[in-house]
């Protein structure tokens, strides 16, 4: 007869409870795996699939009841590890969809907008254009893999009772905000060509003031703009490598001991 004690119990819990929770909080934050259309079983499932295959390669998990008020801490803990790294994924993609803002806004599109079903609200047509091209190169150089080694790493950098230091918070904290230079970056080419072509409509009327400017401007805006992009496009992919390769470094000095 099998003789389980309360004690082997919570162990056996603890083992499966504490990274589960971690993976759960990277994959609803994560880019790709926290899209609205995935279904949550899907992401249990994998969050499920992702623990089994992990939990027998880490060290031993702390000897605390999960229902106990430490347990509840140690929850809310890899919660917060597992949040701030996909929060630090997700954050090309925001960078990309503020290029497509700023694009749209230029180019006279600022009212095209659709409703988005990945952010669940409505956005400019050019932003979720640029959302699905940088999902699309994420997928290809797979992101979604380095996302999954990242969480693995985690768990021995910063092991399961461990929590971020002030320092980690802090380089989230910058990291967030550098999506704005990002966004600028990558919509600076067609700003800049805009830019010179509403100089040169505006010295134009001003030579000739009987052209309509917003029977001739439009067409033109939008034609140099999707211009631009078509141009601009193949330089996306470089600089989503690089911004995926900054943003991997970000999450991995998040989850470091101090």
């Amino acid at each position: 007869m099998i003789n389980i004690t309360s004690a082997q119990l919570d162990v056996w819990l603890a083992t499966l409870m504490y990274p589960l929770v971690r993976l759960l909080a990277l994959i609803s934050s994560a880019p790709i795996f926290g899209d609205k259309q995935i279904p949550v079983r899907v992401k249990i499932g994998l969050a499920v699939l992702m623990t089994i295959v992990i939990a027998p390669t880490l060290a031993p998990m702390p000897a605390v009841p999960v229902g106990s008020m430490q347990g509840l801490l140690i929850i809310v803990q890899q919660i917060i590890i597992g949040t701030a790294m996909g929060f630090t994924m997700r954050l090309i993609f925001s960078a990309v969809e503020l290029a497509g803002e700023f694009s749209g806004m230029i180019m006279g599109l600022g009212f095209a907008s659709f409703y988005d079903p990945r952010n669940a609200t409505n956005s400019a047509v050019i932003s979720q254009w640029l959302g699905i091209i940088a999902s699309l190169a994420f997928l290809a150089m797979n992101g979604h893999l380095m996302i999954l080694s990242l969480v693995a790493e985690s768990f021995h950098t910063l092991p399961v009772g461990e929590m971020m230091s002030s320092k980690s918070f802090y380089a989230a904290a910058q990291w967030g905000g550098s999506i704005f230079v990002f966004g600028l970056q990558i919509a600076l080419p067609l700003l800049a060509a805009l830019l010179i072509t509403n100089l040169a409509l505006g010295i134009l009327t001003r030579a000739a003031q009987q052209l309509n400017l917003f029977a001739i401007g439009f067409p033109i805006t939008l034609t140099i703009g999707f211009l631009i992009l078509s141009i601009s496009l193949p330089l996306l992919a470089p600089l989503l490598d690089r911004l995926t390769a900054e943003a991997l470094s970000t999450a991995l000095k998040l989850v470091k001991l101090p």
